[in-house]
């Protein structure tokens, strides 16, 4: 009975369950601004360092949260490559056993972020480096994504489950760019009179947004070489990315007694409200569809994977229950507790990003002042210069709003 129970007590620990990991996340978007983030980063787990990063940012940390995301970077986690020693730890001890390994678009929001302070502290020289940065990432990125729509057409082929998943439909981007991040970096050269790269960079927003009368406004001022006089951008962030939740689904499997039923649990993505409507602001970047674009391809290799374990572990909890040992059903019982305990989705996100990007462009008027509304009632008031160009960060969830403005050069 002790052997058992010191069993349990491992299994309980190596699981990391899936049902605490949603909880924390949902904690953490509940106080959303709301508690002082920790400026000790260095240690904390890929997800953590995310969210630290973030939570200093709006905090106005703006030295310390650019650090945060820096050591991010020189994590050199790969977002696109395979893992051997992570396929095999997923394998056998659940999803939750390994570190966060980031999406694609979460290193893309980390060059976004970076963008921000670095405009915000006037820095401009590392606003430039972090955009060339961003771009070779996301051209990198770009590739590595088409292979695994590939690779997974394969797979497609060949598994019914993976059949199954691919029936569900997801309204999404064909690729996992960052307009939002496009259109800033193309402000950013506009404004300095790099006509020829500001070009580059709002035709590749135009293109993902080709709907955004702003980005065209902006770019037939490129196009004629003509810098915006007395401007002013507000980018606003509203809401929260979608969550993943753990969802089960029993599917047959062969084993030694024949067909078995087995349970494997996936993740299942949840669309969060959105708060606010402002009058005049037009979408940029609908981060649920980037999200969901990306997330529709992992979700087929996390549930063969899943698929995989549960199988193995079917013919182990087989052949120990049908031994002749005396400790047969005590060892059978065993790894059927213990897979039970390590049959979890990865339901790890960075919780905080944003529903959806949306900007507002406008000329300067004499009051100095930008006012945001909704449904024609004023939200916010804004104070600004009455002279050259600005860009006005907000970002707003119930009852909360962290604004940032900066004069550009």
């Amino acid at each position: 009975m002790r052997k058992v129970s010191f069993f349990l007590t491992i299994a309980f620990v190596l699981c990391g369950c899936s049902a605490t990991v949603e909880s924390h996340l949902d904690d953490v978007r509940n106080n959303y601004m709301t508690t002082s983030p920790d400026t000790e980063f260095q240690d904390k787990n890929n997800l953590d360092l995310l969210l630290t990063a973030d939570a200093l940012f709006h905090n106005d940390d703006i030295s310390a949260a650019d650090n945060a995301y820096e050591t991010f970077n020189k994590r050199n986690l790969s977002t696109t490559g395979g893992d051997l020693l992570r396929e095999a730890t997923t394998l056998t001890l659940g999803a939750n056993a390994n570190d966060y390994r980031p999406y694609m678009m979460d290193s893309l929001f980390v060059s976004y972020y970076q963008l921000w302070a670095a405009i915000s502290d006037a820095r401009w020289n590392d606003a430039r480096v972090i955009i060339n940065q961003s771009y070779a990432r996301q051209q990198d990125m770009s590739r590595a994504y088409q292979e695994l729509i590939e690779s997974n057409q394969t797979k497609i082929s060949n598994s019914e489950i993976a059949k199954t998943l691919k029936n569900e439909q997801w309204v999404a981007y064909r690729d996992i760019m960052n307009p939002a991040l496009m259109y800033l970096s193309g402000i950013y050269f506009l404004n300095n009179g790099d006509f020829a790269d500001a070009k580059t960079y709002l035709n590749r927003a135009n293109g993902m947004m080709p709907n955004n009368s702003f980005i065209a406004r902006d770019l037939k001022l490129a196009e004629s070489k003509q810098r915006p006089q007395n401007t002013v951008w507000v980018f606003i962030e509203d809401g929260f990315a979608p969550k993943l939740t753990e969802k089960r689904i029993t599917l047959p499997v062969a084993s030694g007694n024949g067909t078995t039923m087995v349970t494997v649990a996936i993740s299942e993505p949840q669309f969060l409200e959105s708060y606010v409507k402002f009058d005049g602001a037009e979408l940029l970047a609908d981060v649920d569809a980037m999200f969901i674009t990306e997330y529709s391809e992992y979700r087929t290799n996390d549930a063969l994977r899943a698929f995989t374990s549960a199988a193995s572990r079917v013919v182990l909890q087989s052949s120990l229950y049908n031994s002749h040992s005396d400790a047969a059903p005590l060892f059978g019982l065993m790894s059927t507790i213990y897979s039970e305990f390590t049959n979890s989705a990865e339901v790890r996100t960075w919780a905080t990003l944003p529903k959806t990007i949306s900007v507002m462009r406008a000329p300067i008027t004499k009051s100095g002042l930008i006012e945001l509304r909704s449904n024609g009632n004023v939200i916010k008031q804004i104070s600004i210069g009455t002279d050259g160009n600005y860009l006005v960060y907000v970002r707003t969830t119930p009852n909360k709003y962290d604004i940032k403005q900066m004069k550009l050069k």
